[in-house]
C-alpha cells in the first residue's frame, strides 16, 4: 500500500494522516446538515464536531497510553503527543464526554445532540478506515488465499504475506452503517435512539471482523475489542427495549 501518498517541496504526506483529516470534515458535514434539517444553529454543529475530534483524540490517545504503559512510561509526553497510537473505543469515550460537556454548556438536548452525531460517527470511522489500509497500520486480518487478498510490504507494519483487506469491509460496513443512520437521524426520534442504534450496528460490525483480525484473545477466547463492541451492543439494544416498553406504556395509558 501507501503510507506516503505524495511530497510536495520535500515534505511526506501521510495517507493515514490525510485520510483522518477527510474523515473529521465528511463526519462534519453531516453534522451540519442535520443539525440544519433540526432548525438547530449551524454554529453549534461546528462546536460540537470540534469537541468531538478534540475529545475523540485525547481519549484514543489516553487509551492507548494505558494499553501501552510500559512502552511509553520512560518518556509519556513523547507519547502523548506522537504520531501513532490511538484506539477506537478510547476515541468514541472521549468524544462522547467532550460532546456531552459542550451540550450541556450550550444548552442544548442531549439525546438529540447525540441522534444527529451518530451518523457523523459512523461516516468518519468508514472514511478513516481507508487510512489504515493504504498505510497497512497493522490492522489488516489473518492470512488469507481469497482472491482480493493484499500483503503490505512498504507498509507500517510490514508483511509480505497475503492477508484478509479488513479495513476495506469496515468501511463499506460502516457505510452502510452511516446510510441507515442518516435516513433514521433525518426524522424526529425519540432522544439517544439513533446513537443506540448506532452502538449496535457498530458493535455487531467490529465484533465479526475481529474474528479475521490478528489481535490475540484477552478472555474466554474474545478480544479486547470484542469485549468493548459486546458491551455496546448490549447498551444500545438496553435503550431500544426501554424506550419501546416507555411508548407502549403510553400508548396503553392514552388508550
Amino acid at each position: 500500500m501507501h503510507p506516503v501518498l505524495f511530497n510536495v517541496g520535500g515534505h511526506p504526506f501521510y495517507s493515514y494522516g490525510l485520510l483522518a483529516v477527510l474523515a473529521m470534515i465528511a463526519g462534519g458535514y453531516a453534522v451540519q446538515r442535520l443539525f440544519q434539517r433540526h432548525g438547530i444553529d449551524p454554529g453549534a454543529a461546528l462546536e460540537v464536531t470540534v469537541a468531538a475530534i478534540v475529545g475523540g483524540l485525547a481519549g484514543a490517545r489516553l487509551y492507548w497510553l494505558a494499553e501501552h504503559w510500559r512502552e511509553a512510561q520512560g518518556n509519556v509526553f513523547h507519547s502523548m503527543l506522537g504520531g501513532a497510537g490511538f484506539t477506537w473505543y478510547g476515541g468514541l469515550l472521549g468524544g462522547v464526554v467532550a460532546v456531552i460537556a459542550l451540550a450541556r454548556y450550550r444548552h442544548l438536548s442531549l439525546g438529540l445532540v447525540a441522534n444527529l452525531m451518530a451518523p457523523a460517527v459512523a461516516l468518519g470511522y468508514a472514511v478513516a478506515r481507508i487510512g489504515c489500509l493504504l498505510a497497512g497500520d497493522g490492522t489488516y486480518g489473518r492470512p488469507s488465499s481469497l482472491p482480493w487478498a493484499i500483503a503490505f510490504p512498504h507498509g507500517m507494519v510490514p508483511t509480505n504475506v497475503l492477508v484478509q483487506p479488513t479495513p476495506a469491509y469496515e468501511t463499506l460496513a460502516m457505510l452502510v452503517v452511516f446510510v441507515v443512520l442518516y435516513r433514521m437521524a433525518r426524522r424526529p426520534q425519540p432522544g439517544w435512539h439513533v446513537f443506540a442504534w448506532f452502538l449496535v450496528l457498530s458493535g455487531v460490525e467490529r465484533f465479526a471482523i475481529e474474528f479475521l483480525r490478528i489481535n490475540p484473545p484477552w478472555l474466554l477466547g474474545l478480544t479486547p475489542p470484542q469485549w468493548f463492541a459486546l458491551a455496546g451492543v448490549l447498551v444500545g439494544a438496553g435503550v431500544l427495549v426501554a424506550q419501546r416498553a416507555r411508548g407502549r406504556e403510553t400508548m396503553e395509558a392514552a388508550a
